[in-house]
């Protein structure tokens, strides 16, 4: 694309000059602009089946509707404009997406007899974010009548103060051919938004009111409303719907009412107003483009502009996909190759931007300290006084679980969420995970799942829509900025120089500038550290669990953790929600996924540390590291069983392990805190590998066969397959299958069998449904609970591009080890030269968070970053990733009517 080329030639322009002069400062404010500019705009609002926004609070947002108008219940029925579960549709999604370029999206929408696609682009130039466009095409079903008439509503809004008008009057029915508005804010400038009158058939009657309500006409209704009304689209187009129809049946009555199609037509009413509803209704197929031409882009788009870019993203796509997700066998056949793409582009497709007020309760009553029998109870009570109030307002950018049934942001999914698209584009990555530390209070709490504005709470009842700053949950994105931190090592000193690479345009910069240029990788984890530091330093607070108080034998007195926010039944901030836990609760429960959770944290904060260069937090967190391993041993696990347990006290307040066999047996595995020799590894991997405990045709079980709650209750996390789970057990057999020790074949076995049978789930399931889903059956192998839920389902895909060799040779020849032993001359001299006389302790000050657009202060840089210290390097360098849980909210549906949820259980 020609004017991409262009975009891009003034990144490598300004990054030139920053060669030239020796600022790096200046590398990091263009590279800064450069990808706010490229990410600006994008389908950031999944909730909806097609929702254009920029990421800017309060600005202009788009919306599609569509339904099939034969009769007057249809569009009552079959409207579609929020993605819901309960709809008549087999499948929808992404089949191609980018951030920052754009994608094609088809929906199948049996219920309609119609396919929807709309395929959307974006074309940088100027500077408000460049321009974009949507191609919107319906396609009937061949089993649909072809004259089969379809209503299509297209819905802007402007939410800040700026204009919006029409531009031109047209006839009093309505306009033909294109359709413009112009428009200016504060954030956009001057822009411009054009209707294309594309192609397509319009629907003609001979009822006398056919004057008066052609057909062939584009109709326009302009209004102004307040701020806490202007979202409700679906809403506020049935009210002028429903005056329409009376006003009809006042006319004519029932016995010589027109067709449903022109009964139903908003009034043409075109003019100023932040709301604009667009109806056009067509007979048969049809498509048309929807084009915003920024004003400062200088250039205003066409049609034909439109076609060369849908083209050339559909290539550079297919083409960048098939490099970096370099599908191994017995994956890559072309239809693991569109399953692949499906499941990637819905993950991103998914990412959102989300900007308003949140529910928190600060009261920090006493009963949530959880320090008395019988806590649960009284924190109920503590809850029910409703102390709550709204804060913020807040902006998250991030990636959502399910876009019908979870569409906002949960804390542990993200990290999850970020494995894949890390490969992808780790730019985009660093910027979610700064919008995520941007919601981050002084003391160090992320609310865990952030629901944002009236829209969002419309989809969460309203007990559930309460955040409380003593709740947890597992702290999933140090795995992803650890992940950073390591590919930063290996690119130091085995690829060009940052500048050099970007100056010569060999890769596609803005995806990996942060990788290329290590200046500003090293700038961003040092002004992301101190936040990391705070939260990890929270979690040890306010989740401490009680050693001394029962006169527990272990290594360390300071140790052990508890997840705070425990009812009766459930753990819901553990992500595990109703997986079995001691009975009853007891403030004396020390939890062991939590503890191995701290672990993964002091382990990747250790890191961090040592790689900037910060000594002293280093050794402490290696003290840390020790005291975390042998507590595991002394406080949870169980010769008896064989297996990491939870614990609790017994009636004389005597140290107990409760043993429920399953995912939180493992996590101690999971997270890499054992060692490939110890005893206990080898148990762990007998309980994995066993079929009457976890071990099925269709993935590993969440709880053993054998434990008496197995499939009872809710059955969340009771017996469920679960992808996230899953895919770290697949991760550590491949890590075990590359180092020496006495389980690296047993390992290896696993590994192949385990990741064969995890795609040939999920894959079948989607090719039978059309849907990725939230878990799968463990006997059955069949998706259930949430569909569409592309959010951590959507690992399956680094899974298939995982190494199928099985010889040792084989595994080694790709392991962090052989890359050293390959570079170890070229390397070693490099990590001499990073240990210079002058290595000094780096304190950075705590970062301003409170800038809307995401930004960090620059700090300075030190030479002593990617030390890359031997035994660091020979280590996994791949970041695990882990679980995430929810259980499933009865939907509110933001329009007319609600829609069921996936089970009757509780919250997720």
């Amino acid at each position: 694309m020609a004017r991409l080329a262009q975009f891009v030639a003034a990144a490598v322009l300004a990054a030139t000059a920053a060669t030239a002069t020796g600022d790096a400062s200046v590398l990091m404010s263009e590279i800064g602009r450069q990808n706010n500019q490229s990410l600006l705009w994008g389908p950031y609002k999944p909730n909806l089946y097609f929702g254009v926004r920029p990421r800017v609070p309060k600005s202009l947002w788009t919306g599609l509707m569509w339904g099939r108008i034969e009769d007057f219940n249809d569009v009552k029925d079959g409207l579609r404009y929020t993605c819901e579960q309960g709809e008549d549709i087999h499948g929808y999604g992404w089949d191609e997406y980018d951030a920052r370029t754009g994608g094609v999206q088809t929906i199948h929408d049996e219920g309609n007899k119609i396919d929807i696609t709309t395929s959307f682009v974006k074309i940088p130039g100027g500077t408000r974010g460049g321009s974009w466009a949507v191609r919107v095409n319906g396609k009937l079903h061949e089993n649909a009548p072809e004259n089969s008439k379809t209503v299509v509503y297209y819905y802007v809004a402007q939410e800040d103060a700026g204009d919006l008008e029409v531009h031109g009057e047209g006839s009093e029915v309505g306009f033909k051919g294109d359709v413009t508005f112009t428009g200016k804010s504060e954030s956009l400038g001057d822009y411009k938004l054009v209707f294309t009158e594309g192609k397509g058939k319009y629907p003609t009657s001979s009822h006398d009111i056919g004057e008066r309500r052609p057909g062939d006409v584009t109709l326009v209704s302009s209004a102004d409303f307040e701020e806490d009304v202007i979202w409700q689209a679906k809403a506020l187009l049935f009210q002028q719907l429903q005056t329409a129809a009376v006003a009809v049946q006042d006319e004519y009555g029932l016995d010589n009412a027109p067709p449903a199609w022109q009964v139903y037509r908003i009034p043409h009413k075109p003019g100023k107003g932040n709301s604009q509803i667009v109806q056009r209704t067509y007979e048969g197929s049809f498509e048309f483009d929807v084009i915003f031409s920024s004003g400062s882009a200088g250039v205003e788009l066409t049609s034909k502009d439109v076609t060369k870019a849908i083209e050339s993203t559909s290539t550079s796509f297919s083409e960048r996909f098939s490099s970096i997700f370099d599908l191994k066998a017995p994956f890559q056949a072309e239809k693991y190759q569109k399953f692949g793409k499906s499941m990637f582009s819905n993950l991103l497709g998914g990412v959102g931007y989300f900007y308003g007020q949140q529910m928190i309760d600060r009261s920090y009553a006493s009963e949530y300290d959880e320090e008395n029998e019988g806590f649960w109870e009284e924190a109920a009570a503590a809850r029910e006084l409703k102390q709550q109030k709204l804060e913020g307002p807040y902006e998250l950018f991030t990636s959502v679980p399910s876009r019908p049934f979870f569409p906002r942001g949960f804390l542990w999914d993200e990290g999850f969420h970020l494995a894949p698209i890390a490969d992808w584009d780790m730019d985009l990555t660093l910027q979610i995970v700064k919008s995520w530390y941007n919601t981050m209070d002084d003391d160090g709490w992320i609310p865990r799942e952030q629901i944002l504005g009236p829209e969002a709470r419309t989809k969460v009842p309203e007990e559930f829509q309460v955040q409380y700053p003593h709740y947890a949950n597992p702290p999933t994105l140090f795995l992803v900025i650890e992940d950073f931190m390591e590919r930063l090592r290996k690119t130091n000193g085995t690829q060009p120089l940052g500048r050099e690479s970007l100056a010569q345009g060999h890769r596609k910069q803005l995806h990996t500038a942060h990788l290329d240029n290590y200046e500003l990788g090293e700038d961003f984890l040092r002004k992301l550290y101190p936040l990391l530091r705070r939260q990890y330093d929270w979690f040890r607070k306010t989740q401490r669990g009680d050693i001394k108080g029962y006169d527990r034998e272990a290594y360390s007195t300071k140790e052990g953790y508890r997840w705070r926010g425990r009812t009766e039944t459930h753990v819901l901030t553990s992500g595990l929600d109703d997986y079995p836990r001691p009975q009853p609760p007891h403030p004396g429960e020390l939890h062991v996924d939590l503890m191995a959770w701290v672990g993964l944290m002091t382990k990747s904060l250790r890191n961090i540390a040592d790689a900037l260069g910060l000594q002293e937090d280093a050794t402490e967190l290696s003290k840390n590291l020790e005291a975390i391993e042998h507590n595991l041993n002394d406080l949870h696990w169980s010769e008896k069983d064989g297996c990491y347990c939870d614990a609790t006290v017994d009636a004389f307040e005597e140290h107990q392990l409760v043993c429920h066999k399953g995912y939180v047996s493992l996590f101690p595995f999971l997270v890499g805190l054992l060692k490939p020799n110890d005893a206990k590894l080898g148990k762990t991997l007998d309980l994995i590998a066993d079929e009457e405990h976890l071990w099925s045709a269709h993935g590993i079980r969440s709880l053993s066969k054998q434990d008496e709650f197995y499939g009872t209750g809710e059955n969340y996390w009771r017996s469920p397959i679960w992808m996230p789970m899953n895919y770290m057990v697949v991760k550590q057999l491949q890590t075990l299958a590359k180092q020496e020790g006495p389980y690296r074949s047993r390992a290896r076995d696993m590994y192949m069998r385990l990741r064969q049978n995890l795609v040939d789930t999920v894959y079948k399931s989607w090719e039978e449904t059309g849907f990725a889903w939230e878990q799968y059956n463990p006997e059955t192998g069949a998706g259930q609970r949430t569909q569409h839920f592309t959010g951590w389902t959507s690992l399956i895909i680094k899974i298939m591009a995982m190494d199928d060799r099985t010889s040792s040779s084989a595994f080694y020849t790709n392991s962090p080890l052989a890359t050293i032993d390959k570079h170890y001359k070229y390397t070693s001299h490099r990590i001499a030269s990073h240990r210079i006389a002058s290595h000094r302790i780096y304190k950075p000050q705590l970062p301003d968070i409170s800038n809307s657009h995401l930004n960090f202060h620059p700090q300075p840089s030190s030479n002593n970053f990617f030390k890359a210290h031997l035994k660091m390097a020979s280590s996994t360098l791949d970041a695990q990733l882990i679980n995430a849980g929810r259980s499933g909210y009865n939907i509110v549906s933001g329009a007319p009517g609600t829609q069921p949820p996936p089970s009757n259980d509780d919250s997720r």
